[in-house]
């Protein structure tokens, strides 16, 4: 049996109270909404729910609700007749069809049409359904289970979700915790996916990471949540590429480049400010040009201006170099090469 891609992992206090709520759950009949941001395991939690039901050998299906036009949504979810809409040329079931017996995992459910929306609540309230162009009632036992990152009940009271259709949704609802908000399950993670990695790309042993790079994991806020880490720490381990030695260097962001394009590129608003080393006052900045004594080496002036410049914003960001580089306005690499004309990498 093939490995699976994904799995459950953390120890979390969080983390375990919404994988405890969803296997209590999972043997009910009934929908369950799974609300997280993007990247945190809401399609997990689905199969979750499905493999511990009754279900467990029908069909689990899904449909990402925010992939598709509206124009297609409804049609891909509760199927068409032939001639039902120009280019249906014959009859076709949805994946409440398909997923009959089963469960229906239905991601990014706030994007559903007002119509889908309708149409959906039908489903779950009666179990009967009809495809587009047709008004004949076909009956389905479908258990839907929904996810989102989108605020519903804000939503609804904006009139932009139906009240009706989330109160039928939200039998229970399971919020997935952010991974910044269960630290201690990074290392965890980042093992499990390099450990992976490694497999994959056929080394003897996985080497762990550097203390470094350890540090730098755990300091990150993961806004793209597990899905990103996933992203880091593969990336991490096949450009290192040695199976001898702990992974020593982490790209975060792999768009990171000195030749990065700049026409749409924004600085981040939380960027800090970084006082410059001492310069002449104003006053003495306003002597004429005769009277400013000037360096007799110019390059080691600039040299040893530039690392006081790389020892302070070290010393201010407590040696987190990405915020140190967010500080001077440099990119993650472009730190680094600076740090290394100057000998303060260690190790």
């Amino acid at each position: 049996m093939p490995e699976k891609p994904t799995q459950l992992i953390g120890q979390s206090g969080p983390f375990l109270d919404a994988v405890e709520r969803a296997s209590a759950a999972a043997p009910l009949s009934r929908p369950v909404l799974v609300v997280g941001e993007r990247g945190t395991g809401k399609e997990m939690i689905a199969e979750r729910l499905h493999r511990l039901s009754p279900r467990w050998e029908e069909p689990l299906v899904s449909l990402n609700c925010a992939a598709l036009p509206e124009t297609l949504l409804d049609a891909e979810l509760f199927g068409y007749e032939a001639g039902a809409f120009t280019g249906a040329v014959r009859a076709r079931a949805g994946r409440f069809e398909e997923a009959d017996g089963g469960t229906l995992f239905l991601d990014e459910v706030g994007m559903l049409t007002a119509a889908g929306q309708e149409r959906l609540l039908r489903v779950v309230e009666y179990g009967e359904l009809a495809r587009l162009g047709s008004t004949r009632v076909i009956r389905v036992d479908v258990r839907v289970v929904a996810a989102t990152n989108e605020d519903l009940p804000r939503l609804a009271e904006q009139g932009k979700f139906r009240a009706d259709l989330l109160d039928r949704l939200s039998f229970e609802v399971i919020t997935l915790p952010p991974l910044r908000a269960r630290r201690e399950d990074i290392r965890p993670l980042a093992d499990f996916f390099g450990r992976r990695m490694a497999s994959e790309l056929g080394w003897n042993r996985f080497p762990g990471f550097s203390a470094r790079v350890l540090e730098e994991l755990e300091a990150h806020d993961w806004p793209g949540n597990v899905r990103e880490l996933k992203n880091a720490v593969e990336r991490a381990v096949y450009r290192w590429g040695e199976a001898e030695r702990p992974i020593g260097a982490l790209d975060l962001n792999p768009f990171e480049s000195p030749w990065r394009p700049t026409g749409a590129f924004t600085r981040p608003s939380s960027a800090m400010a970084l006082p410059l080393p001492e310069t002449n006052s104003p006053a003495e900045a306003e002597k004429p040009e005769t009277e400013t004594p000037l360096p007799s080496d110019f390059r080691g002036a600039i040299a040893l201006y530039e690392r006081k410049l790389l020892e302070q914003a070290l010393g201010a960001s407590r040696h987190n170099q990405r915020r140190a580089a967010q500080m001077l306005g440099l990119s993650y690499d472009q730190l680094r090469h600076a740090m290394k004309r100057h000998n303060l990498l260690q190790g």
